[in-house]
């Protein structure tokens, strides 16, 4: 297995692909903050809004302005819990929270970009934005797209240069407006499928010999990862494979994850507090990945279904089971 995967259904990405066994490629920030002594400081908000020279310091230090955005210092498994904005001082008193930090508020589009390093050099980079599925922390789909985005790559390059000059490996970051809010040193699981054939072989290659080859085939090609949320409180059961099999069949469809553990407690899954998440399917076809988020919803229970109003499904449908 050349990557250390928690999640199960991530785990048809990189089962068949050979890899040394003393090699460990992280997918969780925890094993990679092991892994890597001497750069995981990245995990340090404070530190990384500090290496850009943002208007930032702990809960105690006095913003000098607002609004100002708080969140943990260090927060590997929350998935953001506890963070917002300050928009004034009643706020700040009100908010103070030993271990957690301010920063200048940032406006502009949300971006996250993997990264393949060689000493702090970056030779593959790929960008990815969400579409919110309403304003309750859940997104509708990520687009992987194929473009690149000149500026945003030539501010990350020089500061991964600066900052990361001895380390080999992947790099995730997060930005906002064109500048970094989150680093992690390792790469978004969810989507290897849609960066090209070969790729996961690349992955290994670069932890196992320290250098990186992709000869990707063909141009680039945007990617769609959509999810299907189910509805919080609900004793969800996995579709039947038949289901599963019947939607990765469909034409464009790279391949379907059911992201949940049957017998798992539902509030021990990380979760947006909007809704569950049941599946995530990967697509180069968006209109493809939509209407295979159509189909395996059949198999599941329509009352336990948190459906976006947009795409006009046929919730009263969705009762019936493949």
């Amino acid at each position: 297995m050349p990557v250390c995967e928690a999640d199960p259904w991530r785990l048809q990405y990189f089962e068949n692909v050979p890899c040394p066994a003393d090699v460990n490629i992280p997918t969780e920030d925890c094993d990679a903050w092991i892994w890597n002594p001497r750069e995981n400081w990245i995990y340090d908000k404070l530190c990384v809004a500090q290496s850009q020279g943002l208007d930032c310091g702990p809960h105690g230090v006095m913003p000098k302005r607002f609004p100002v955005f708080s969140k943990p210092i260090i927060n590997l498994k929350g998935m953001g819990v506890a963070s917002g904005a300050f928009r004034s001082l009643s706020d700040y008193e009100r908010g103070y929270t030993p271990g957690h930090f301010w920063t200048a508020l940032l406006t502009g589009e949300h971006v996250s970009t993997d990264c393949a390093i060689v000493k702090g050099d970056i030779r593959w980079i790929r960008h990815t934005t969400g579409t919110p599925f309403g304003d309750n922390g859940m997104f509708d789909y990520w687009t992987i797209h194929a473009a690149d985005r000149g500026d945003l790559e030539a501010y990350i390059r020089g500061w991964a240069g600066e900052h990361l000059d001895r380390y080999t490996g992947m790099l995730n970051v997060e930005t906002i407006g064109g500048r970094i809010i989150d680093a992690h040193l390792r790469f978004a699981d969810q989507w290897p499928d849609l960066y090209g054939p070969g790729w996961v072989a690349a992955l290994v290659r670069l932890y196992a010999e320290k250098r990186w080859f992709f000869p990707e085939e063909g141009e680039r090609r945007d990617g769609y990862s959509v999810v299907l949320f189910g509805r919080h409180g609900r004793n969800h059961r996995h579709p039947s494979p038949a289901s599963v099999a019947a939607v990765r069949a469909m034409p464009g469809i790279s391949s379907v994850q059911i992201t949940f553990h049957e017998t798992k407690p539902a509030e021990d899954h990380a979760a947006p507090p909007g809704g569950f998440r049941l599946a995530i399917i990967n697509a180069h076809d968006r209109e493809m990945g939509f209407a295979a988020r159509r189909l395996l919803a059949k198999a599941f229970p329509a009352e336990d279904l948190h459906v976006p109003a947009e795409d006009n499904w046929p919730v009263e449908q969705t009762a019936q089971v493949l």
